[in-house]
């Protein structure tokens, strides 16, 4: 039996995924994404309330394994528009969708499409010796699994078109202040700190979490007015549920709230 290429574990309404290539820096081959969209889903069947992912060892994800395919380019070349389609696309779109917060623990470096996975998580948090790098046009390819999306987002068009036509290398406090993370903590103590993060996220009210993403998600093609007009529904939806009820029962009692996701 072979090892797992993703660990699952969960507690207190938190999945825990750990890509699990450590000798090659978490690097995909189909596999491990095979496995990493399972175990996206198999969080969802749980009904997990937030789902951490991270990287074994030293570093979070360096993108695809060049290695894996490197006989290909004896022939005609890889199919990378099938891997991306079929193989990559899949886990991009899970973690966009679903419906709970995504949170990525970049603890070391993250590179190529491992950079896009961490970018298209809800939550980016970095330990303070984590490296990121767009990487494709160092090796002549473009932007995947939704970079050029999601980075000009965070970074605004300048600096992501500075990112990823050098694929400069930048640290872990140059990514905090650019926004490209959100939260940086030391290394020595970072999958603890990282955790406790998570838990508390996990904590919280799923179903306007739910919501939130997907009133983020919908801004982007609407116009304001009908912004408007979604945020009302979707207050009046979360207004009728038991945790928003406690909530303000608490707050009215002066106590903290807590949350049970319905």
């Amino acid at each position: 039996m072979t090892d797992p290429l993703v660990l699952y574990s969960a507690e207190a309404g938190l999945a825990t995924l750990t890509l699990h290539r450590p000798d090659v820096l978490n690097t995909f081959t189909p596999d491990l994404l095979g496995e990493l969209h399972d175990a996206l889903k198999r969080a969802m069947d749980e009904r997990q309330r937030a789902i951490l992912i991270t990287g074994a060892g030293r570093g979070f994800c360096a993108g695809q394994d060049l290695a894996s395919i490197k006989d290909d380019y004896d022939g005609v070349g890889p199919d990378l528009f099938g891997l991306l389609v079929n193989h990559f696309h899949p886990v991009i779109r899970f973690i966009r969708n679903a419906p709970v917060p995504v949170i990525a623990a970049v603890n070391g470096v993250a590179a190529g499409a491992g950079f896009s996975l961490a970018l298209a998580c809800d939550i980016r948090l970095a330990a303070d010796n984590a490296r990121f790098a767009t990487a494709f046009t160092r090796i002549g390819l473009v932007p995947d699994c939704g970079m050029a999306y999601t980075l000009p987002r965070i970074v605004g068009q300048g600096r992501a078109s500075f990112l990823l036509l050098s694929a400069e290398q930048i640290d872990a406090p140059a990514a905090l202040a650019s926004g490209i993370i959100d939260k940086m903590f030391p290394a020595a103590a970072f999958m603890a700190s990282a955790t406790t993060f998570a838990q508390g996220m996990a904590a919280g009210p799923t179903r306007a979490f739910a919501m939130t993403k997907k009133m983020l998600q919908q801004a982007e093609g609407m116009s304001f007015d009908a912004l408007l007009q979604e945020e009302a529904v979707a207050q009046q939806a979360v207004s009728r549920t038991s945790d928003h009820r406690n909530a303000v029962a608490s707050f009215l009692a002066k106590r903290q709230a807590t949350f049970e996701g319905s």
